[in-house]
């Protein structure tokens, strides 16, 4: 493996600097930060004197000088360095500014020998010094001279001829070799009759195999064509054989630069990056792209050169003529993560001399890749350029060469494509090299005039891509993560145990949920490693070295996705998912979510497993899922917000920015709404004519170069001369999501909750922050980690925030020439003005983030622009006071399962009020739409209880009636039963007619307590029927049946899902007084009984005759109603009174906790909403959209114990949409021990409730039938004595929700009725 500054043979061993993480494990790609070099002289000892004279001699003629290089050498104490100077010098000197030694002779030859054999021994790896021959500018310097160059060139070409068959050489051609043979043995293996799955193997290992020999074989060829590059130098030829030379040289010798490419080379072909493999192909199509280039121009008689304000020439149209001819200019290079192209093009340019005297210049997205990228290219090309050849700055605009990486197309790649383009029109000699591994090359290739495609084809093995979608949608096993995460780390878990040796990469979205799957994953024979942006470099590291008898397994976010290679990778675990923020033109918010990857970057994560062996990739998702993925990712520029972007087009003077030349145009109305916001912030005018022009605060941010809301953050509170405050504030914002630590167990993440108390500030998030931050600045930079440490805080969060502080500062001052000074004027403990003036200027800089308290826990909050109702965070520092105040400003909103406000400040109406420009909202309209509340008390229970119904049926039903009549969604109503208290949320508008409704439906209930009886047979004998006595409250007799006639009907309707209930019992009370009602639940009834809506009993046979008497009567649909045979007695075998039969069910398939409910896709976003914080069983649910299809909601919390009737009767009265189907996931089916002792088990239960005098065989009887495979619940039968109708109420209360210990795990259902 490659190392800082790695000589395959002694001959180059050089040392490396201190520190450099780049050993033996590091990846070919890895950029560590160098230390700036330092130029250190020899290592005198502390008492050392140097041998001979220390004066300059002025006698001696000829001088030789050797220096230190500029870095990356060996500095030997002076005495062993004249050692090696052979002959031996006559005197020296020091050279203290460098450290370096000047020698001295009398004899020419003695001089010229010298540096021939310094030369030579570095050549041995004796030293890193550079050494040469003084000129005294008089004949015999220059014939010394002369004699020097002819012995050096006859020394460096003997050297590369004995490189180009040396080890390094032999060893890569006996590695080819072995390719050869090893593909021969697969195509003879491949001859003979295979296994098909073992035949498609083979093709794959073979196209593998091609591949990997064609790399190799190239790069022998790229190495052997340097090296006679580099002889035909020496010798004084020119290589005519090649188009484009692969090195430019002076006529000049510098023997260095020579030196060091040969050094370079070297480390090249030991790399093996696969662009190196195709290096004079890249160089020849460039040339001749230029050649063309200039002849096309030529014919139109156009300089090659343009002036920078030249548009058109002679009537010729440049954009017409550029479709011509520029494809001869542009170019799109596809080549893996990995493959060397940020850090070798740039030198393959600059080595060739493509770009003659002028700029070669490569772009980064993100400004530390860049800083790294820049810092690895030096280290790579030490001494092979000028000193300061390479640079990293922020911008640049005259280069010859833009070698432009266009990675992640970011907002800010975007822009930068445009602005290429839109130059390419004046400055036709600029070449465009646009570098990716994953962006869309064919659109890019069609947005720059159809420009050429060049593919760098990876060292790749085949992978192995096996789907193995999720079965358990929907559930997580734990509270904290979601499902996906517990799948990945079962499957490598799996891996470990069933797998061949090989590093597992298993990627997940975010820092939280790796550390969770590093808590829970356990292998003895493996090593858990994380991987996420926020580890420390030396964290990061760890995931590249080895762990001798132990198997690496990394849970990663995206960042091993494409920012870095890890060697050894065998086995890829993707879950297809990342996490994104995405900017909702609907809402007008970022929203941070979990989402779907795309093709490109799940070929990306596969491709990780196949980079030195074949590999595996499991995939957690189906194929068809992997086909109904976008091609490639979403560009940033259509995901986020835009006022960074319009900013800086506008700062170009572009007025009309929707004609901008985008490469992904995003849509008008997220457009629309970035120039909104910006002229909310008062950076943007909009005269009459709808012409866009930048206000002096908008020249302000542009400079600035931040997002906007933090720039104007910063800038008000410069205003009211809070210098300090603002900066942090910006600066906190920026970070806010990872400043707190809230990681581990739940035990750690109490403690973490305990410690962030001391920091939380009544007015808000930001203030909690500043506070933070103000404290942790206070101490020194010792004590900073243990601090950071003990209070729960993310010290790299913290020192991130003091980088982009002092990063703002230097753009303050350069730009805007405003010092900020250190002092705090805010302090976190005492209330002043600074609190309101902050608050104010926070509100200003978000004015489009406000959000109103709806008076309804429930809701949460609503937010002006969109309407929507949010909860404010979990974490929110408000909280920890228990506060809600009436208004607040937010900073993004958060999506998880459900949606939250995050990093929220209070602020009063007064402040809204004097907002300039004025909201975009009526504060007035909103304040009428916050509910109210009203408190009903002095009910009893019992009331209570039946005015809420069973799982809270009667309760729901009221409230969307309530909602339906007053037009407004957000009404609530909330029953304590406990503290005998009804709460009502209605606004004062609608506060009356609510008021009433509940009323009247309390006054219906109360009603009923008092008409319910109860029906008592009066005789328990045999022979004849019974008299039937109806008893009230108070034992009343409220009638006595003598005659045997009924009193009980039982009612059929059509479509017993649509009827309301409450409709119905009115419509019966036409016919007399009813005292008891029975509604069927609908589990375990007979296929001929759906239609059985229940049973009504009256309180006069004659009322009951009448309601008897309607047949298929219309109401709501087909009404039929007929006498209960329960009370007309008959002819049974058991019993000669009516047997009381009860159904008896319990589960074998367990409830997992979570069920799934199918609708229109359209309608899924309002089921979310109606389903919200949806009490069923007394627990609060919670709902997503499912993963795995767009036309279903996943609700997820259900107790366990709840059966799929009452979960559907709840979500049916929270909702006016259609469910088109619903179904409750349980786990496999549980073996349930025979019949036989099912039935022992439940008579021996019934049993005590029995009469004594009668054994309870006589009195009841159990069935138990036999289930059936794809059965849910295991059913039995209990058929008791009709005369024993209260013992066996008795029984069966006791029995629901029984756990029969004889019979396993069941827990038992019931569904009684007599007949």
């Amino acid at each position: 493996m490659r190392k800082a500054n790695y000589y395959p043979n002694s001959a180059f061993r050089q040392h490396q600097l201190p520190h450099s993480p780049r050993g033996p494990h590091a990846p070919s790609n890895f950029r560590p930060m160098l230390y700036p070099h330092r130029p250190r002289g020899p290592n005198f000892p502390a008492n050392h004197r140097p041998p001979g004279p220390t004066a300059t001699p002025n006698h001696k003629k000829f001088t030789v000088e050797i220096r230190p290089e500029r870095r990356g050498t060996r500095n030997s104490d002076t005495g062993s360095l004249i050692a090696q100077c052979k002959p031996s010098p006559e005197a020296h000197t020091i050279i203290q500014s460098c450290g370096g030694v000047r020698c001295y002779f009398s004899q020419r030859s003695d001089a010229v020998q010298a540096v021939v054999n310094l030369w030579d021994s570095r050549f041995d790896g004796a030293h890193g010094y550079v050494s040469c021959l003084i000129s005294n500018n008089n004949a015999e310097s220059r014939g010394a001279a002369e004699e020097l160059e002819d012995r050096l060139r006859a020394l460096f070409s003997d050297r590369v001829n004995r490189i180009m068959e040396g080890e390094e050489v032999k060893k890569w051609r006996k590695k080819l070799q072995h390719m050869v043979d090893e593909i021969d043995g697969v195509s003879a293996m491949l001859a003979k009759p295979n296994k098909p799955g073992l035949c498609e193997r083979l093709w794959d290992k073979k196209k593998g195999l091609n591949s990997e020999r064609d790399l190799i074989a190239n790069r022998l060829g790229e190495f052997k064509s340097a090296m006679n590059c580099i002889l035909a130098h020496l010798e004084g030829k020119q290589n005519e054989d090649e188009i484009v030379q692969v090195f430019r040289f002076d006529k000049v010798f510098n023997w260095n630069r020579i030196y060091n490419l040969i050094s370079r080379e070297r480390r090249r072909l030991e790399d093996g990056l696969p662009i190196y493999a195709y290096r004079r192909e890249i160089l020849r199509q460039i040339h001749s792209q230029q050649e063309l280039g200039q002849l096309a121009f030529a014919f139109f008689g156009i300089s090659w050169v343009m002036p920078n304000s030249v548009s058109t020439f002679e009537g010729i149209e440049m954009e017409g003529l550029l479709m011509e001819t520029e494809v001869s200019l542009i170019m799109v290079l596809i080549g893996e993560t990995g493959s060397g192209k940020s850090t070798q093009l740039a030198q393959y340019l600059a080595d060739s001399g493509v770009a003659a005297n002028e700029s070669v210049v490569c772009t980064q997205p993100r400004k530390i890749a860049a800083i790294s990228l820049a810092d690895r290219v030096k280290e790579e090309s030490s001494g092979c350029f000028e000193n300061k050849s390479i640079i990293c700055c922020s911008a640049f605009s005259s280069s010859k060469k833009f070698d432009y990486e266009a990675h992640e197309r970011s907002l800010n790649t975007d822009l930068l494509l445009a602005l290429i383009k839109s130059l390419l029109y004046r400055r036709v000699d600029l070449h465009v090299i646009i570098m990716s591994a994953t962006a869309d090359a064919k659109q890019l290739s069609e947005y720059f005039f159809d420009c050429g495609i060049f593919h760098v084809v990876g060292r790749n093995f085949p992978v192995d891509v096996r789907y193995v979608p999720c079965v358990t949608e929907g559930t997580s096993g734990s509270a904290f993560v979601a499902p996906y995460v517990s799948e990945v780390v079962k499957k490598a878990t799996e891996v470990v145990k069933t797998e061949e040796d090989g590093t597992i990469l298993a990627f997940l979205t975010s820092q939280m949920e790796v550390e969770w799957a590093c808590e829970k994953f356990f292998a003895p024979s493996a090593v858990v490693l994380p991987l996420h942006g926020k580890l420390s470099y030396e964290e990061q590291f760890r995931v590249f070295q080895n762990y001798p008898g132990k198997r690496k397994v990394i849970f990663t976010t995206n960042v091993a996705e494409t920012s870095l290679t890890i060697p050894g990778v065998k086995y890829v675990i993707d879950p297809g998912l990342v996490k994104d923020s995405k900017f909702d033109p609907g809402s007008g918010m970022n929203v941070l979510k979990v989402c779907g990857i795309s093709q490109s970057s799940a070929d990306q994560r596969a491709g990780r497993a196949g980079r030195t062996e074949p590999g595996r990739c499991y995939r957690l998702y189906s194929e068809f899922d992997y086909e109904s993925m976008p091609r490639n990712h979403e560009p940033e520029i259509r995901r986020v917000h835009l006022g960074v972007a319009v900013l800086r087009i506008l700062a170009l003077g572009i007025k009309n920015v929707q004609e901008f030349d985008f490469v992904d145009a995003p849509s008008a109305k997220a457009i629309d709404m970035a120039i909104r916001n910006l002229v909310q912030l008062g950076a943007v005018t909009q005269n009459n004519d709808d012409v866009l022009q930048l206000s002096v605060e908008g020249q302000r941010l542009v400079k600035l170069g931040i997002e906007p809301r933090l720039g104007k953050l910063i800038l008000g509170c410069i205003d009211h001369n809070l210098q300090r405050e603002g900066v942090v504030l910006a600066a906190v914002m920026a970070n806010a999501s990872s400043i707190f630590c809230r990681v581990g167990n739940d035990e750690d993440k109490q403690k973490s909750d305990c410690l962030k108390v001391q920091f939380c500030h009544h007015n808000g998030d930001l203030f909690t922050l500043l506070s933070v931050y103000k404290e942790w600045e206070a101490k020194s930079q010792e004590e900073r980690n243990n601090w950071c440490w003990h209070n729960s805080i993310n010290a790299k969060s913290m020192r991130r925030c003091q980088d982009m502080v002092k990063e703002l500062e230097v753009c303050l001052q350069n730009e805007l020439h405003f010092i900020i000074p250190t002092l705090w004027k805010w302090d976190p403990c005492k209330s002043t003005e600074n609190d309101e003036l902050m608050k104010k200027v926070i509100l200003s800089s978000l004015a489009e983030n406000v959000a109103m308290y709806s008076g309804y826990d429930r809701l949460g909050y609503e937010v002006a622009l969109t309407g929507h109702h949010v909860q404010l965070h979990p974490s929110s520092s408000l909280l920890m006071f228990s506060q809600k105040p009436s208004w607040v400003v937010f900073g993004e909103l958060l999506s998880i399962s459900n949606q939250y406000l995050v990093c929220v400040t209070a602020v009063d109406i007064e402040s809204l009020s004097a907002l300039d420009p004025p909201p975009l909202f009526d504060v007035s309209k909103m304040e009428r739409r916050r509910l109210q509340v009203r408190v009903l008390t002095g009910f009893g229970s019992t009331l209570l209880k039946r005015f809420c119904g069973k799982a809270n049926s009667n309760l729901l039903g009221l409230v969307s009636r309530i909602r339906t009549d007053c037009m407004d969604e957000h009404i609530g109503i909330e029953v304590n039963v406990d503290l005998n208290e009804i709460r009502l949320f209605a606004t004062s508008l609608d506060m009356e007619k609510v008021v009433s409704s509940v009323n009247d439906v309390l006054e219906y209930e109360r009603k009923w307590l008092l008409n319910e009886c109860m029906e008592k047979c009066l005789y328990h004998g045999t022979g004849v029927s019974p008299s039937i006595a109806l008893f009230g409250a108070g034992a009343e007799i409220k009638h006595l049946e003598l005659d045997k006639r009924y009193l009980t009907v039982d009612v059929y309707h059509s479509n017993v899902d649509v009827i309301d209930d409450k409709e119905l019992i009115r419509y019966f009370e036409k016919f007399g007084n009813i005292c008891a009602i029975h509604k069927f639940t609908g589990i375990g009834q007979d296929s001929n009984e759906k239609e059985k809506w229940g049973r009504i009993t009256f309180l006069t046979p004659d009322a009951a005759m009448k309601a008897a008497e309607l047949y298929e009567d219309k109401f709501n649909g087909s009404l039929r109603i007929v006498p209960s045979q329960t009370t007309l007695g008959g002819d049974h075998k058991m019993f000669s009174f009516p047997a009381v039969r009860a159904k008896v069910y319990w589960p074998r398939r367990l409830s997992k906790g979570f069920a799934i409910v199918k609708c229109a896709a359209h309608e899924v976003r309002f089921m979310l909403n109606d389903f919200f914080n949806l009490p069923i069983g007394g627990k609060y649910v919670r709902c997503e959209a499912g993963n795995k299809s767009l036309d279903s909601v996943v609700i997820n919390g259900i107790d366990k114990e709840i059966s799929e009737a009452e979960i559907l009767e709840v979500l049916r009265s929270a909702t006016s949409r259609r469910i088109l189907d619903f179904f409750l996931v349980r786990g496999d089916a549980v073996e349930n021990p025979p019949c036989s002792t099912c039935e022992e088990a439940l008579l021996k239960e019934i049993s005590s409730f029995m009469p004594k005098r009668n054994l309870h065989t006589n009195c009841c009887r159990v069935q138990v039938f036999p289930p059936e495979p794809k059965d849910t619940f295991m059913k039995a039968l209990i058929i008791f004595d009709g005369r024993l109708h209260l013992e066996a109420a008795k029984a069966l209360e006791q029995l629901e929700g029984k756990v029969l210990p004889a019979t396993g795990f069941f827990t038992c259902k019931l569904q009684a009725f007599k007949g």
